[in-house]
């Protein structure tokens, strides 16, 4: 009878370790403003997802196409209600719902993308992209013939005015005739409408087309007319493999991944994280072999230049495009003044509304 009870007692331990062992289980969401398909942007932050859920002692849930807004406050409410530990929302426009969210939750973690808002407990983080699009305009700026680079772009905002403005002092670094083109679409992801963005563009010359959008469309758009295209997020060489040269990427499961350690060992803190190429957070896609072997060799070794901090992006001087000049001579632009970039540069055609 003793023996019996006494395994009985053992097996209740058991049992209870157990179910406290899977109550310890972190708990992580994340919230995308688009479909994750098989390529874009919210594809790249689910390939970190995917490395975080294989971790043994993490729980994680995901939400896709969440409208920015009313809509992704109430999914924000949700997760923290359900005692979610850490909560990632990549869109800009999760901005303010989920600062309202996270001062009503002060023991869930909240990470915002691409954002400037802090509270105790949210945090934000971007990547240098702007570095990434230089080297993509590079490649851009030294295979066109007409000298006309198109740009498919979601909303006239600092991020992605930044980018259009980078990637046009590459493409003019290595072709100082080169113009790029700016149409708006004033959606992140619509692939029929990024098309036709990227088909405006191909009807006033454009031979290279490059974006700020989450799908093919406009590398598509771009292969049907026999000409050459730059992607963005991930590598989409395979949506238009006669027409992709390159593609500025994201690479979030490092960064993920130590948010995610830092959340389990009590040492997280809110603040800005805004890492690059030497972070690894963003890069260059393989070239393809359409890519002369003396533009890659001139890119890659631009790119390493950037990654040591011997060559600045913005360094001056910069013209904006009424050939004022923007940065000086000599000086380099601020975060913040990167952060709120609301002008072209020189050689922009289009307008910042």
């Amino acid at each position: 009878m003793r023996k019996g009870l006494v395994l009985l007692v053992l097996a209740l331990l058991m049992a209870v370790g157990t179910a406290q062992a899977a109550e310890k289980k972190m708990k992580v969401g994340f919230v995308y403003v688009s479909p994750v398909g098989d390529a874009g942007w919210s594809y790249a932050h689910d390939v970190a997802r995917k490395a975080i859920e294989a971790l043994p002692d993490v729980e994680v849930k995901y939400l896709e196409a969440v409208k920015e807004g009313a809509d992704s406050e109430r999914v924000f409410l949700k997760m923290a209600r359900n005692k979610y530990d850490l909560i990632f929302g990549t869109s800009f426009g999760y901005m303010n719902p989920m600062l309202k969210v996270s001062k009503k939750f002060p023991k869930t973690v909240f990470m915002h993308c691409s954002g400037y808002e802090t509270s105790k407990n949210m945090g934000n983080y971007f990547g240098r992209m702007y570095q990434a699009r230089y080297l993509s305009g590079m490649v851009a700026g030294a295979m066109t013939k007409s000298n006309v680079l198109g740009y498919v772009g979601a909303f006239p905002m600092p991020e992605v005015i930044r980018g259009i403005n980078a990637f046009t002092l590459g493409a003019r670094s290595v072709n100082p005739k080169a113009e790029v083109r700016v149409v708006w679409t004033k959606t992140w992801y619509d692939p029929a409408i990024e098309k036709e963005g990227a088909k405006s563009l191909l009807d006033v010359g454009a031979d290279v087309i490059a974006q700020h959008q989450d799908s093919p469309g406009p590398q598509e758009a771009a292969q049907e007319r026999g000409v050459y295209s730059i992607g963005y997020n991930t590598d989409m060489s395979s949506f238009a493999p006669k027409s992709h040269l390159v593609a500025p990427i994201w690479n979030w499961t490092p960064f993920y991944m130590e948010v995610l350690q830092s959340v389990k060992d009590g040492t997280w803190k809110s603040g800005s994280t805004w890492n690059g190429l030497a972070e690894g957070v963003v890069d260059l896609s393989p070239m393809s072999d359409m890519v002369p072997a003396d533009v890659q060799k001139k890119v890659l070794a631009r790119r390493d230049e950037i990654k040591d901090g011997s060559y600045v992006v913005f360094s001056g001087p910069v013209k904006d495009q009424s050939g004022t000049v923007r940065i000086a001579d000599g000086t380099e632009p601020s975060d913040q003044d990167l952060l709120k970039m609301g002008w072209f540069v020189e050689g922009v055609i289009g307008t910042t509304k």
